[in-house]
């Protein structure tokens, strides 16, 4: 019996999806509920799991094509279909018959003879091991790492077990130095392709590689040019002094840690400080819909989270609602959840505000985008010690730029710079947080 594999209902207004990963090849054996595909929105990436234990089929569709919602994207066998689709074993080869008899030798040919023939013989083809691919193997999380790292594609390494590992990537990249540093040193320097040749079409190498953008990837780049493009964005900037919040954790890390079972990070002081921030400001929490301006009195802030697949923006609910506990364990979860594909389109949904923290990539300074139908995002950047003036005195501070690009639409520049002012002097005296002043 056939059982077909379809695209689920993957959320609101969600209608295309891409084909990502085949997890199984056809012909292979698949459990009950076991992943077999990875699925690709302009929100999010899924799995899609078998309908029924069996034997994967017939696929219908391959990796980057676009389908619908509802399409058959190939079979999942069971019962005697299963039996049928499973390739038999092969037979083992009959072992040759021994001669009773030795054969008659005949005599050796002269050596000029041997020796004509042989370079009369072509060269024989360097023998080239069988690599893996996506489809073939997983890639651990380490290992994308790893081939980020060194600029490697997959299909470069052979894994030894089912799955790519980083060590596979490592003990790889050894391999290409000892090769490197055998190689004659008077060898030529290779041909570089001109611009002709990549104009005409003829091959040049490892030189380009063609991938198809993932739908995650196209929905990022039309919000953004359609932010560019539709409001009115303006940035200004502030900086400060992350003093009393390093101290405060280093006071109270550990005890927060064996309490709560997460670390405590700077970003529920961030969080804390953007509602506090948002409430003094409305404006920034609000949006335009058609002619009219809507002021939203829930907080739903937006965490620029990396993934594999690009910068995603799942949102914190009710932001103003959660402890400093809630807020670090739910970004926790958006991270892990981030770095293995599993996030849901409804994460994305309904966010009011964002937070995008480019230092945690060494970011100094840099002008965030909004985020649309949003009106405003906070910019955040590495922590540097800096000399500033304080009391009449040069001292040395941990110090942070941060910057707050709005829509100027709905925000006059004394509302963005007061919204910044009140991040920077709760963050410096973390206690009005408690007091609400």
């Amino acid at each position: 019996m056939s059982i077909e594999l379809k695209i689920p209902e993957v959320g609101e207004s969600v209608r295309e999806v891409q084909i990502g990963r085949w997890l199984k090849r056809e012909g292979d054996v698949v459990a009950l509920d076991e992943n077999v595909v990875e699925l690709e929105t302009d929100k999010a990436s899924m799995e899609l799991p078998a309908p029924a234990a069996g034997v994967l089929g017939k696929i219908l569709k391959r990796e980057g094509d676009m389908v619908t919602v509802g399409d058959v994207i190939g079979y999942v066998e069971n019962g005697d279909a299963a039996k049928t689709n499973t390739p038999a074993p092969a037979a083992p080869a009959p072992a040759a018959k021994v001669e009773e008899q030795a054969p008659t030798l005949a005599p050796a040919p002269p050596a000029e003879e041997v020796a004509a023939k042989v370079e009369l013989l072509p060269a024989p083809e360097e023998h080239k091991p069988e690599k893996h691919t996506n489809g073939d193997v997983a890639v651990t999380p380490a290992a994308r790492r790893a081939l980020r790292e060194f600029g490697l594609k997959a299909t470069d390494i052979n894994a030894e077990g089912d799955s790519l590992h980083s060590r596979d990537v490592l003990r790889y990249v050894e391999s290409q130095k000892d090769r490197k540093a055998e190689a004659p040193k008077t060898q030529p320097p290779a041909a570089t392709p001109t611009s002709a040749q990549f104009t005409q079409g003829q091959p040049a190498g490892d030189l380009e590689e063609i991938v198809p953008m993932s739908l995650i990837r196209r929905r990022i780049a039309a919000r953004l040019v359609s932010a560019q493009q539709n409001a009115a964005l303006l940035t200004t900037f502030n900086e400060i002094d992350m003093t009393a919040v390093k101290d405060l954790r280093a006071a109270y890390r550990e005890a927060f840690q064996s309490k709560y079972g997460v670390k405590l990070g700077f970003m529920p002081f961030y969080v804390k400080a953007v509602v506090d921030a948002l409430k003094e400001t409305p404006a920034l929490n609000a949006e335009i819909r058609d002619d009219k301006i809507v002021y939203r009195r829930y907080y739903n802030i937006g965490m620029a989270v990396s993934s594999t697949k690009g910068l995603v923006v799942p949102v914190l609910r009710n932001a103003e609602q959660l402890s400093f506990a809630g807020i670090e364990q739910a970004i926790n979860d958006f991270s892990q959840r981030a770095g293995e594909n599993k996030l849901d389109p409804k994460d994305f949904e309904n966010g009011t505000f964002t937070i995008s923290n480019g230092g945690v990539f060494g970011s100094l300074l840099s002008t965030p985008i909004v985020n649309p139908p949003q009106s405003g995002v906070l910019g955040l950047h590495a922590i540097q010690d800096r000399p500033i003036a304080l009391g009449g005195q040069v001292v040395i501070r941990p110090m942070m730029y941060v910057a707050l690009t709005y829509d100027h639409r709905i925000i006059d520049g004394r509302e963005a710079v007061t919204f910044l002012r009140r991040v920077k002097e709760t963050i410096e005296d973390p206690s009005r947080m408690l007091l609400e002043v």
